[in-house]
């Protein structure tokens, strides 16, 4: 690109954190360019010398033109959402299939005993927004508990419960089906809170034995996309993530 790429874009678009993260890291003095402390607003291009905190950033890839692109991933049990794992665990991402530029950058996180609904983007802004809280982006979830929750309870999970990291609640619970010793319910919340579909219900004194996202936003888990299968969500879907 012969004009070059506003700096804070691009390195948004690396994945380093949202555009205005990256902007006060310029007001603070934290990014240089060319060894250069960088200035707002500055353009870059991929042979510049980039670095963060004294780290080397490399935005080849980044400064590419390329059309964005959302992949639907079914995460199976077993897998940790990370691109390497010191315990040799599999990762989401050993079998993604190669994104059209850049890099795969996950939309959120599922711990290693929670399956379903997984996505990814090689937009790193889009990815940033969809995950920030502001956001207000819809999760919904197939659960599995413990016992019968009775009325009482499912009206705390519904009006709020405090958890040591402030006050949650789900938005909506909607009975499946129960048999022996287990329930099943659809909840949707609005925030992505770490574990905290299982914190929830371990407050109200049931512990979550099976959980499976369903749903990100208008994003719906294909019922024919089986565990360990990625599929690139259509352009259509794509905007609506982008709010067009």
């Amino acid at each position: 690109m012969s004009s070059g790429e506003r700096l804070q874009k691009a390195l948004a678009a690396a994945g380093l954190g949202s555009r205005r993260t990256i902007e006060d890291w310029i007001r603070e003095g934290r990014v240089t360019v060319n060894g250069k402390v960088a200035e707002l607003g500055q353009r870059v291009e991929s042979a510049d010398r980039i670095e963060v905190d004294g780290r080397m950033i490399s935005l080849q890839a980044t400064l590419a033109p390329a059309a964005v692109a959302v992949l639907g991933y079914h995460k199976p049990l077993g897998e940790v959402t990370t691109r390497s794992d010191p315990q040799g665990r599999p990762t989401v991402f050993d079998r993604l299939p190669p994104p059209p530029a850049g890099r795969w950058i996950v939309v959120g996180r599922l711990d290693v005993n929670t399956s379903g609904l997984l996505l990814f983007t090689n937009d790193g802004e889009l990815a940033h927004r969809l995950m920030h809280p502001s956001s207000q982006i819809e999760r919904e979830y197939l659960v599995r508990v413990r016992e019968h929750p009775d009325a009482a309870t499912l009206a705390r999970l519904r009006a709020g419960v405090e958890l040591d990291d402030g006050p949650a609640q789900f938005d909506r619970i909607v009975a499946e089906n129960a048999s022996d010793g287990h329930a099943w319910y659809r909840c949707i919340l609005h925030e992505g809170r770490n574990r905290e579909v299982r914190r929830l219900w371990s407050a109200v004194g049931h512990e979550v034995s099976r959980l499976m996202r369903l749903r990100y936003g208008p994003v719906r888990l294909p019922d024919d996309l089986r565990p360990g299968q990625a599929r690139v969500l259509p352009d259509a879907l794509v905007a609506q993530l982008q709010g067009e």
